[in-house]
């Protein structure tokens, strides 16, 4: 029975499978369509934002620069992809940015564009330009339907049929898998991105954070930080699935000059 729910897996997915991550151009598999990924993330995100209070921006300087930031890292998402005729597949997103009181040393994008970052982030942040580029990279997760990808590995992987939003929304199965690929309260659920995910997202972040008019250069002093702020001790969350720093900042030294093309100091 196994073995045919996979192939009526497989089937189903023809429509999604020949997706490619914009930038780079990786072919992915992508069984969900979008429309559900968003459905099911907005209400994790609302049951989450239930639990854990944003912190408002009228009353806080960092609750606006995240708002702003994000807003403008938004829109040099939307551009580009505008620009390369990929704007439908962000046409549906609704962002929202939020600051949430928590030590974590995090940051998390779901699906449609909801964006959460934990104040235990900004100190190593430090800066606007270096929350730039923290926020670019998690929502380039998003823009590179990271979630959807692992996701549709772990249905494949038990034999789940793909029937719809609905039968996705109830199958206790399909849940977890997804709580797994893009729940909150790690770095976007419990199922790791592997390196491939995570040095594509350093790609697309340094280049929406460069046309949002932030310096990517930045991005590099940035992840030195994060690697010293581990202690020798577990790394923070935001690095627990990542690249090893070395690999990391070589290939971000690499991107620099394409980066750079699209830096552009006066559209901040």
């Amino acid at each position: 029975m196994k073995k045919i729910a996979l192939l009526l897996v497989a089937g189903t997915g023809l429509i999604y499978a020949c997706s490619r991550v914009p930038i780079t151009g990786r072919s992915q598999l992508n069984l969900i369509p979008e429309a559900t990924m968003q459905s099911m993330a907005l209400q994790e995100y609302q049951s989450f934002l239930s639990q854990n209070k944003a912190v408002s921006p009228g009353n806080s300087k960092d609750a606006a620069m995240v708002q702003r930031v994000g807003g403008r890292i938004a829109q040099a998402v939307t551009t580009y992809m505008t620009q390369h005729g990929m704007g439908n597949e962000v046409a549906s997103y609704k962002w929202e940015f939020n600051l949430v009181n928590d030590k974590q040393v995090n940051a998390w994008c779901m699906p449609g564009g909801k964006v959460v970052v934990y104040t235990g982030l900004l100190p190593v942040t430090q800066n606007e330009t270096a929350l730039a580029c923290v926020m670019g990279h998690e929502i380039a997760h998003a823009i590179a339907r990271h979630g959807n990808e692992r996701m549709s590995q772990g249905l494949v992987a038990q034999g789940i049929q793909i029937a719809g939003a609905v039968a996705l929304n109830k199958n206790p199965q399909a849940q977890n898998i997804f709580m797994q690929a893009v729940g909150v309260g790690g770095p976007l659920g419990l199922m790791a991105y592997g390196r491939q995910n995570e040095l594509e997202a350093d790609h697309l972040g340094v280049i929406f954070m460069a046309m949002a008019g932030y310096n990517p250069q930045e991005s590099i002093s940035f992840w030195g930080r994060m690697a010293q702020a581990s202690g020798g001790q577990k790394p923070p969350e935001l690095l627990s699935t990542h690249p090893s720093d070395d690999k990391r900042i070589a290939q971000l030294q690499k991107l620099m000059p394409e980066a750079m093309k699209y830096y552009n100091p006066s559209s901040k």
